[in-house]
């Protein structure tokens, strides 16, 4: 019964019209990110990038080579726009993404996350039979419809985003509208909406809004009566997030993923006037079925455990950041670091200069004053030159971390030689102090710095 329904056929305009649209902004957003120089500061400053852990030898191209890198994937992202050998086109846009997010931790978005599980479902998807050079050149690829579950799995993965990202914001610096607050402070300079994002009642709707808006939009957009109300208020919402937050292409992606939730004699109207509209409802099942069920399966079970994780690691995932990537928890917080590093030679016992700030850019001085990953890895890389020196080398690190508007904490056993020390992938790393948090009260003077 469940095959039936997955595999009836419908009209297939919605795709199509997504396909364009997600083609032109993924190119907008290879392109845009070597316009802005997001490649230079992301991955051409500093020798090195902070890698997810495993994944040593993915990094950075040398020189301009990573600017090529995203010239040529943008294109592939308007071969996909056009249909233009599209399965390949897709994948190597795919492949090419994932690679540069998990070569670098500095940038670290849900965003960009999200992007490569999309391109990853959208090779799966048929959205090439359709208004496509690829249709053009093979007639007998063209086609009108498609089988229901690409609805599913589209519908199926916002509802994940979406949910859990509301889910996550149940937590008391969101619920008192305080990180609301200090989301709003580095905004203050913006022309004409500066002042207003900085008065209270804006940030409580931020935060009230926020989680309503997460979890309701995909059950107000199926609903047909909320559905008008539920699309004119994404458009607000998403154009807000887009001018205050600047976060690239995924407003617009959030809007383009609209067109799923409407009435496909209304895509087809709107968008392929000259396209025939297809509503024969046959049922069309490959023999592959069960093994495609199988694995739709399997990735839905993975997407709804994988942010779940952080309630089995122990402590605060707020404090450790342990099980907080790839779980849809969207501007949550915000840190603060201090940090040094003491090297000793271990033959002789002494100190050695040290100064990290050189060997890191900006963004990943960032990166080190606050994330236990990353400062375990920045330490393996130390460890790692001075023995190309010739020096066995202990380090044992200091640093202090505020999350949202505590106090400052130290974040790392500072009698731990983090040269020795494991990282462990699945559980809870006992070199990190023990969460604060939830055990003080916040410091105004904290709050009185933050506004300064």
């Amino acid at each position: 019964m469940l095959d039936k329904y997955l595999y009836r056929q419908v009209d297939n305009s919605a795709l199509i019209v997504f396909r364009v649209f997600f083609g032109l902004l993924i190119t907008i957003e290879a392109w845009g990110a070597i316009a802005t120089g997001w490649i230079r500061t992301t991955l051409m400053e500093g020798d090195f990038t902070f890698n997810f852990i495993g994944l040593d030898f993915l990094q950075p191209l040398p020189g301009n080579g990573m600017l090529y890198y995203y010239g040529i994937m943008g294109l592939f992202g308007v071969f996909i726009m056009l249909g233009f050998k599209y399965r390949l086109s897709v994948i190597v846009y795919g492949i090419m993404w994932s690679a540069v997010y998990l070569m670098q931790k500095s940038s670290y978005n849900n965003h960009y996350y999200l992007l490569m599980l999309l391109l990853g479902i959208m090779a799966c998807l048929p959205a090439n039979r359709y208004f496509s050079i690829d249709a053009k050149q093979n007639p007998a690829l063209k086609k009108i419809s498609m089988p229901r579950w690409v609805y599913m799995i589209i519908i199926a993965q916002l509802w994940i985003v979406y949910t859990y990202a509301s889910a996550a914001k149940f937590y008391p610096d969101w619920l008192d509208a305080s990180m609301a607050e200090q989301l709003m402070l580095s905004k203050a300079n913006y022309r004409l909406i500066g002042g207003l994002l900085q008065l209270k009642w804006v940030h409580w709707c931020i935060a009230y809004f926020g989680i309503l808006f997460d979890f309701l939009i995909i059950p107000a957009l199926l609903w047909k009566p909320t559905r008008k109300f539920a699309f004119i208020f994404s458009i607000f919402f998403h154009l807000f997030n887009s001018v205050v937050f600047q976060i690239g292409i995924f407003p617009y992606m959030s809007l383009a993923f609209t067109l799923f939730f409407f009435p496909s004699e209304t895509i087809q109207r709107i968008f392929l006037p000259k396209k025939e509209f297809y509503d024969k409802a046959e049922v069309i099942r490959p023999d592959t079925y069960k093994p495609a069920l199988l694995i739709f399966g399997l990735y839905f079970l993975i997407q709804l455990g994988l942010p779940l994780r952080h309630w089995v690691i122990k402590d605060d995932v707020l404090w450790t950041e342990e099980g907080h990537r790839l779980s849809w928890r969207m501007m949550l917080r915000s840190k603060g670091g201090r940090i040094n590093f003491k090297v000793i030679d271990k033959n002789t016992g002494l100190a050695i200069p040290f100064d990290h700030n050189k060997m890191l850019s900006r963004k990943q001085q960032r990166s080190v004053g606050t994330k236990p990953d990353v400062i375990w890895q920045f330490c393996q890389r130390i460890k790692k030159d001075f023995a190309a020196k010739g020096k066995d080398v202990a380090i044992y690190v200091n640093c202090k971390i505020r999350v949202n508007d505590s106090d400052y904490h130290t974040l790392i056993d500072p009698k731990v030689d983090m040269a020795a020390a494991k990282w462990d992938y699945f559980w809870h790393n006992e070199w990190i102090m023990p969460s604060p948090l939830g055990k003080e009260s916040k410091s105004e003077s904290t709050k009185e710095a933050l506004h300064n």
